[in-house]
């Protein structure tokens, strides 16, 4: 049985009813598309810390120098509360691969939350939401994504892209982690970081070549570079140059129709004509027919499962 993704989330994206005003901001991708491949490990840090259904609405205040969160009115004060509640919380998510959050939340938000004025006198809306600001300071690899953003197809490729790659991080650590099995894991998915960022396909190359680190410090170098990487957006020119790397393993098993074909395909794709699944497919067909270990092994041929239809954004 495959691996099943553990990913955090915010209750009420996944449909319970814990929202202030007793309702929820079901996302169908998470709930009917996503639940295919994931257990979720939803959470609520306003009920965590206590508070009722429904409840008051709060909000993040700018005072002096600090960020409290209250009503509005200042009074019912649960900053601490949230930041300990999450301290704890952040402490039992070292199995995740991902984490969902919903967005313009005091709590939840992952940018982009109202900070309001102390005087009443508006706001600014470059705030982070308490919960999960704290989450992200414990776990800094963690892929996280707001449930709004999920809505752009582009934005939703690259999360899914990095949880998955994540979980594969998480399932290497659990067996033993040396250098031959780091040299390893790379192999599979240097394409993938080259579509999505070519100086850092270079620089983790040349991190595992070093010599003077230890495996620990070498593979904790490693993920880094690899999740920075992915956080890249990859484009149509940087995806068909990749494709154009896989398109010479075959130089010497198609023909020249077959050559032309695929040739034709990856131009049609960077030109916005296709979906970066036409080329793809292709690849892949040629592979069946002209079987490349190598390329076969490739993440970036699946970085994530068919059923999700996340490459039509391209």
């Amino acid at each position: 049985m495959a691996r099943k993704l553990k990913i955090g989330i915010s209750a009420c994206v996944i449909g319970q009813k814990v929202r202030f005003d007793s309702g929820h901001k079901n996302l169908k991708f998470c709930s009917e598309e996503l639940a295919q491949f994931a257990e979720f490990m939803p959470v609520c840090p306003e009920v965590g810390i206590g508070l009722p259904i429904p409840r008051p609405t709060i909000r993040q205040i700018q005072c002096g120098e600090e960020i409290k969160v209250s009503r509005p009115d200042g009074t019912g004060d649960v900053t601490q509360d949230l930041i300990d509640f999450a301290k704890a919380h952040s402490n039992k998510c070292d199995d995740l691969s991902g984490f969902i959050v919903c967005a313009k939340s005091p709590t939840c938000g992952m940018e982009r939350v109202k900070v309001y004025h102390q005087n009443g006198q508006g706001s600014e809306s470059n705030g982070i939401g308490v919960f999960t600001r704290q989450i992200m300071q414990a776990l800094p690899l963690l892929p996280v994504e707001e449930n709004g953003r999920l809505n752009d197809p582009i934005l939703r490729e690259n999360f899914i892209t990095r949880v998955f790659t994540y979980d594969k991080w998480l399932a290497l650590k659990q067996r033993t982690l040396n250098k031959h099995a780091l040299i390893e894991f790379h192999t599979k998915q240097k394409y993938l970081v080259m579509s999505h960022h070519y100086e850092s396909y270079k620089s983790l190359g040349q991190l595992l070549a070093r010599a003077d680190l230890s495996i620990q410090d070498q593979a904790q170098q490693y993920i880094s570079g690899l999740m920075a990487a992915l956080t890249y957006q990859a484009s149509r020119k940087s995806h068909a140059n990749t494709l154009q790397h896989l398109q010479g393993y075959f130089k010497k098993h198609l023909s020249s129709t077959q050559r032309q074909a695929l040739a034709k395909e990856i131009s049609s794709f960077r030109e916005g004509l296709t979906p970066l699944l036409v080329p793809i497919s292709l690849i892949k067909h040629y592979l069946s027919e002209y079987p490349i270990q190598y390329l076969s092994e490739q993440s970036y041929l699946s970085p994530h499962p068919q059923e999700l239809k996340l490459r039509y954004g391209y």
